[in-house]
């Protein structure tokens, strides 16, 4: 007997690479645009996107706006992104502002404070929290902050008394035995409070960055509050503390002072040190969210129904009682009694429903099909009713005896 070579064959279930490609083109197609437009979209925002109250940055946290409109006023506007950079350009014409003074350590904290109250100039401290305060501001203490939303000065002092009305809230703060000037109330504490030394400068602390956001400076008295405080003397210092910050690694070596309370009172970490997510740019946190939703909305697309089902001839013929024995063993394997207790009701009650004069509608409708039985069967037997519409069986052996009770009622049903 010779051996003959058999190859397998496609079968009518098998795709053909025609038909694999039909399918995944679109969702290819949709891949390629989304990578082509987060390419030009990177490319495109990549020179002109920075961070939160960035004063190069036109997004709507950004502080682009108020930077221009100092510069439109001759005041020279410089970023600093190192603690050398700050201090150094610290002096009495300065306004030395202090974006996220919550990411400095103590050690940065303690020099900041040591040459701004040698230099006599301004400095602007914005949302400083209680780790912050305790160096920056001796004497003053940080109070749970309030609402962010317009509020009136109340104080004489004269940038908020020009300004009038600003969005103003956040962190508020209390200083016992201090000259200071408390202005901008919110649940009886100020939301911004000056110090007045002795000297000819001054420290500013803000309880919310919101009033200076490109966003925000058209409202009521934002942009004059803001150019108010800012444009006091010629030159504008605008520091944004970084962890990159080669002093923040001096000192204690904590790259953090604990306090992240800031920015309005949105508290971003309550742990000692930067997170992960704290060192990701904003916008690389949405771009992941944007690739996660688009990937969301293929795999629905992709996995709904085309269409109705289509019958197919298979390929081998099985017998029947192999296919019910399959399903069966799946009934078992994911105990489903309740579903094969179901199935087998169901059909019980369409093969009885002829002999009684049911229609097919009206065979799985107890009081359709209940009523025309016991007319028909009038000799004792079980509950019918539990028995072709009752709860399914709890056990193997409760479903097995169901079958065999429904066997015997199709069985008198046709012999009576």
């Amino acid at each position: 007997m010779t051996a003959a070579t058999t190859t397998a064959s496609p079968t009518s279930a098998s795709p053909t690479p025609h038909q694999v490609w039909k399918r995944a083109r679109g969702l290819l197609l949709a891949v390629l645009i989304l990578a082509i437009g987060g390419i030009t979209f990177a490319a495109v925002r990549s020179g002109d996107h920075h961070g939160r109250l960035d004063p190069r940055s036109a997004d709507p946290f950004g502080s682009r706006a108020i930077a221009e409109l100092l510069k439109d006023r001759g005041i020279s506007v410089t970023v600093a992104t190192t603690l050398d950079e700050a201090t150094t350009a610290a002096d009495p014409d300065t306004t030395l502002l202090v974006a996220r003074p919550n990411l400095l350590t103590p050690w940065q904290q303690h020099r900041l404070r040591t040459t701004t109250a040698a230099s006599a100039g301004r400095t602007v401290l914005i949302a400083p929290g209680p780790a912050s305060v305790d160096e920056l501001a001796p004497g003053v203490r940080a109070e749970p902050p309030g609402k962010v939303t317009e509020r009136a000065p109340a104080c004489t002092f004269p940038a908020a008394r020009g300004a009038g009305t600003a969005d103003m809230g956040g962190i508020r703060y209390t200083a016992e035995g201090l000259d200071t000037l408390a202005c901008y109330p919110s649940g009886g504490l100020p939301a911004l409070l000056v110090l007045k030394p002795s000297g000819r400068g001054d420290t500013v602390l803000l309880g919310s960055p919101d009033f200076l956001h490109n966003e925000r400076l058209a409202r009521h008295g934002n942009a004059s509050l803001a150019l108010r405080l800012l444009g006091s003397r010629p030159h504008v210092v605008w520091y944004l503390p970084s962890p990159a910050d080669p002093s923040a690694t001096r000192g204690d070596g904590r790259t953090g002072s604990g306090d992240r309370s800031g920015d309005g009172g949105r508290s971003e970490d309550s742990g000692g040190e930067s997170s992960f997510l704290d060192l990701i740019p904003s916008g690389w946190i949405w771009g992941t969210l944007q690739l996660t939703l688009a990937a969301v909305l293929a795999a629905v697309w992709r996995a709904r129904r085309l269409g109705p089902l289509v019958t197919e001839r298979l390929p081998v013929a099985i017998r029947a009682s192999e296919s019910a024995e399959g399903r069966a063993r799946l009934y078992r394997k994911a105990n489903a009694r309740d579903r094969a207790a179901a199935s087998l009701r169901s059909a019980t009650r369409t093969r009885v429903a002829p002999f009684i004069g049911v229609p097919s509608h009206g065979a799985h409708s107890p009081d359709v099909l209940l009523p025309a039985l016991s007319a028909r069967l009038t000799g004792p037997s079980v509950d019918r009713s539990t028995l072709l519409f009752g709860p399914p069986p709890t056990d193997d052996a409760s479903l097995v005896l169901l079958a065999d009770q429904l066997d015997a009622l199709e069985r008198e049903v046709r012999t009576s």
